[in-house]
């Protein structure tokens, strides 16, 4: 049996500068032989291999194993929302969240932050606020939030899924959206403020394929983001992936041309359904489109085993229920220690 690498030796450069070490940068544990994990692997092409964790199956020794075996950064799947965090306007409550995330300090990885803002997993307390009520509601739980984790969360996706499907690339008709066309804007900046060593991202589905309005529409919003001094910092391509959304052709165009904008590219959210050679080619084709460009500075797949994933009849990870790895994992990882010889 091989030997693992240890935690320490994972987590050591990803420590010197939030979740990873400069994109391309050769890593102090780069080895003659292929890495053995998939954080291992990650590294030594500079960049980060995390997961989506749900803080209660924390107690179960098989996924906690492959977690801390695997991983280098962890992203809480549902703890951090905002029905999660502040069920009650002005009452906010962390333990959830806080177990997620103890674990993952204790063992040295980090931590991304899902999400601060989401038209999605609204307490209904929201509901009843309108206009300037409701402005002050979002930058106090934004604020709040992200100054309660200050120091402990490398990254924070602020936003996620502000554009709305289909050929205009317009913006979703959200609550937010109802109270100012700047309220994105804000909520980076009330960020920034309560957390000023965070890196702070925008994250989105549909938006790998470059020619797609909404892919578009978001560049569009980062580029003028980045024109003004709004402090955003990367990108969440969400990738989830199926047989009629399948892996992009222009999926690395498409990297490269957030990346231009001089903000770090993350596939946040990764799972491809499907399973066997097929299943495994896709993987090895999203992660090489990552590898493609430096400012893809890091994967995190969206659970742990299939049966863990919010889309568990497409067994859509790389671990199968019993915590077997797939032929998905073999190409993931493979194509990692690949990378590192770029």
């Amino acid at each position: 049996m091989r030997k693992l690498l240890s935690a320490s030796l994972i987590t050591a450069s990803l420590t010197t500068v939030g979740l990873l070490p400069p994109a391309g940068a050769a890593s102090a544990t780069t080895l003659t032989s292929p890495a053995t994990t998939l954080a291992a692997a990650a590294e030594r092409s500079g960049r980060y291999f995390g997961v989506a964790v749900q803080g209660y199956k924390l107690s179960d020794p098989t996924y906690a194993g492959i977690l801390d075996r695997e991983f280098a950064v962890v992203t809480p799947e549902n703890e951090l929302k905002l029905d999660a965090t502040e069920p009650v306007q002005g009452r906010f409550t962390f333990a959830p969240a806080d177990r997620v995330v103890d674990h993952a300090v204790r063992l040295g990885k980090r931590v991304r932050g899902q999400t601060l803002l989401w038209h999605s997993a609204q307490p209904s307390w929201l509901a009843s606020l309108r206009g300037a009520a409701l402005r002050q509601a979002m930058l106090n739980h934004v604020t709040q939030v992200a100054a309660h984790y200050r120091g402990r969360i490398q990254a924070w996706d602020v936003v996620g899924e502000v554009f709305a499907d289909g050929p205009t690339g317009a913006r979703r008709d959200s609550n937010f959206q109802r109270t100012g066309d700047d309220w994105i804007e804000a909520a980076f900046r009330a960020a920034r403020a309560a957390d000023p060593g965070a890196k702070l991202c925008y994250n989105d589905y549909n938006i790998e394929n470059w020619v797609h309005a909404k892919t578009q529409a978001v560049h569009r919003m980062v580029r003028d983001f980045r024109a003004r001094g709004v402090p955003i910092d990367c990108v969440g391509l969400q990738s989830h992936f199926t047989a009629n959304h399948p892996v992009p052709a222009d999926f690395a165009t498409t990297i490269r041309n957030f990346a231009a904008l001089g903000v770090d590219v993350q596939l946040s959210e990764l799972d491809i359904e499907g399973s066997g050679a097929t299943q495994a080619e896709n993987y090895r084709r999203a992660v090489t489109a990552c590898l493609a460009v430096d400012r893809c500075t890091g994967i995190t797949v969206w659970g742990v085993r299939d049966s863990d994933s919010w889309r568990a009849s497409g067994t859509p990870l790389l671990f199968d229920p019993t915590g077997a790895p797939k032929p998905a994992y073999t190409a993931v990882l493979d194509s990692l220690n690949g990378g590192a010889c770029r």
